[in-house]
């Protein structure tokens, strides 16, 4: 553990003293209400769009727009505020099939990090965008401690539910005119079949190790999150004037295995956006049953998946091999018939077209 502090400490200190100044600029750039660094503005509006973005680098507080960055990444623009939901690049049996750098991440200036859950395909890049930027890491005391433990500094962190907290816990912030609500729930593991969906195991494109080759340094940081400790997994409910988004990274047998969480997932029942991971451990022997029963809890307008693309191959696949069944299993879920827009990898990474919303209060 020692040694794998110490080289992300290493990545951390290289990455802020390249963008130490960026981050300076922007942050006096903000207090003063004058345009920020051009890196920044860049950024913003490759991720979140030119007619969003506007000529001083602060995105209109009518819109929501998430910018897909793998796995169930997102970059966040919501009322004029710019956020990452999870932090990290993937990289190590590939390198460039999401067409993003860490420096991106780090270039977009966000004001929080928000953490579902710890494992290294979500959280491996906090500590560095945090270190560099001054984002507050916001999720359990458990991923703030590791963020900080991992940067090998102290950090900004906001923690909404203490060590320990059991499932279905919740807390809740304010970012200005966003509400933020979360509630543990419970990542995705493998069980017993039970007959309620067939099994799903996709083919994953190995093609893809060869058109986008990885290179030995994210292949050495990769194998170095390896151990990262989950830290228990969070979803976040967004509201701002009459809008409503639910994101959460991972997807577990809620109803039998947190059925506190489940009723707290009711509760927010009626969302217009839910963002949702399908990818897990469940689907190779009950197949989409655990990401459904998030959808019957919450009944959403739209649903978009999470967590589905060829991030990892061969232990992932493309949305491909999931669409078709994805469609037949929200067109089961009972009481809940939401549209769904798909995501499909690599096409629409990086695509705020994709998902862009109107606030209209």
């Amino acid at each position: 553990m020692t040694r794998t502090i110490r080289r992300r400490h290493l990545l951390v200190g290289s990455t802020a003293g390249a963008v130490g100044a960026l981050t300076s600029r922007t942050l006096e750039a903000s207090a003063r209400g004058r345009a920020l660094p051009a890196e920044t503005i860049a950024a913003r509006r490759r991720f979140f769009g030119a007619d969003v973005v506007d000529a001083t680098g602060r995105p209109r507080r009518d819109r929501v727009v998430l910018a897909w960055c793998g796995v169930a990444n997102f970059a966040m623009a919501i009322a004029g505020r710019v956020l990452l939901l999870d932090a990290w690049v993937a990289r190590g049996t590939t390198s460039g099939y999401v067409p993003i750098t860490v420096d991106d991440l780090v270039a977009l200036a966000p004001s929080h990090v928000l953490i579902g859950h710890g494992h290294f395909d979500h959280a491996a890049d906090v500590p560095t965008v945090a270190a560099a930027t001054g984002a507050v890491v916001v999720g359990t005391a458990e991923h703030c401690a590791q963020a900080e433990a991992q940067a090998g500094r102290r950090l900004a962190t906001r923690a909404l539910l203490p060590a320990g907290a059991a499932e279905g816990a919740t807390g809740k912030m304010r970012l200005g005119r966003v509400r933020i609500d979360t509630v543990k729930h419970v990542h995705s593991t493998p069980g017993l079949p039970t007959g309620e969906s067939l099994p799903l195991v996709p083919l994953p494109d190995l093609l893809a190790c060869l058109e986008h080759p990885p290179d030995i340094a994210g292949g050495i940081d990769t194998l170095s999150h390896q151990t990262d400790e989950e830290g228990g997994a969070l979803a976040y409910r967004f509201r701002v004037g009459d809008f409503s988004l639910v994101w959460h990274d991972s997807a577990g047998p809620v109803r039998t295995e947190a059925p506190t969480a489940y009723e707290v997932l009711r509760d927010w029942r009626g969302v217009d956006v839910h963002v949702g991971a399908i990818q897990g451990f469940g689907q190779y022997t009950n197949g989409l049953r655990d990401p459904m029963w998030y959808v019957e809890a919450l009944a959403p307008r739209l649903f978009v998946p999470g967590h589905h693309d060829n991030w990892l191959p061969p232990a992932s696949a493309p949305s491909g091999g999931y669409e078709g069944r994805l469609r037949e299993a929200l067109a089961g879920v009972p009481g809940a018939q939401p549209r769904l827009r798909m995501l499909r990898d690599p096409d629409d990474y990086v695509a705020p077209r994709r998902l862009t919303f109107r606030v209209r209060r």
